[in-house]
């Protein structure tokens, strides 16, 4: 337990814990939990030969914005309170713990906090106003997420809050000074432009970005991996990117 937040690190045999990848688990941040992502997380963990600090953020509605978001800091400033470099720290998230991946880089840059090497984010819930336009074009092709509980999530982590606030919604955010940033989403997916958007953005703030657009595949497919090589691929492409930022 941090400071209140429970967590649970999952170590590879031999790993030592002075580089970390800091897991924020997806789940519309509304539900989802450190148990439920144990075989999704173990998958980066066995890949790249470092161990994840994976933590149970609070949920909306009974914990909405920005409730997750600090408990996000709570748990990466702990890390650096032990003495790991932030350096050595690699944030990993996926769908709505995209967003808070994200969104707590943009605190920690406006805060002037020491931001860690890099970030991988699968599907990131990047606009909580779900105004791209693949809600509506690829609608009809993704039968794995929906609209209208994306709709419902996002009222009730935003709150009374503006959903458009960078540090709820970090496409509008300003993202300068980012670290190197590693995304992938779904061709087929209607949260698709999350993605896009935020990765064209980032590119034009000047940071260094990856965009992997997988055609024809869906929400999070990295996560299924070994069951197609895409999802393989991916998977290997981002314990790389990981080991590689983390002098590893």
């Amino acid at each position: 337990t941090i400071d209140g937040v429970s967590a649970e690190w999952m170590l590879p045999s031999h790993a030592t814990k002075d580089r970390v990848i800091l897991y924020f688990h997806g789940g519309g941040l509304a539900i989802g939990s450190v148990k439920a992502h144990r075989g999704v997380v173990s998958k980066f963990v066995k890949g790249s030969g470092i161990g994840a600090l994976v933590f149970d953020y609070g949920l909306a509605p009974e914990h909405p914005y920005p409730e997750g978001l600090n408990d996000s800091l709570t748990v990466y400033r702990s890390l650096l309170a032990e003495g790991v470099e932030p350096a050595h720290i690699a944030l990993l998230g996926d769908s709505g713990g995209g967003n808070l991946c994200l969104a707590t880089l943009l605190v920690l840059k406006d805060k002037g906090l020491p931001l860690p090497a890099a970030a991988v984010v699968m599907s990131p819930w990047t606009d909580l106003k779900n105004s791209g336009e693949s809600y509506e074009t690829n609608a009809k092709r993704d039968t794995l997420t929906w609209r209208d509980a994306q709709d419902i999530f996002s009222k009730y982590y935003a709150g009374e809050h503006d959903p458009g606030q960078p540090w709820i919604s970090p496409l509008y955010g300003d993202l300068a000074g980012l670290p190197p940033l590693l995304i992938y989403a779904g061709g087929d997916e209607i949260m698709r432009d999350d993605s896009t958007r935020f990765a064209e953005k980032a590119k034009a703030a000047g940071v260094d970005v990856t965009l992997r657009v997988g055609e024809g595949l869906f929400h999070c497919y990295p996560a299924c991996a070994p069951l197609f090589p895409e999802a393989t691929q991916a998977v290997e492409e981002i314990c790389t990117f990981i080991r590689t930022h983390l002098g590893k």
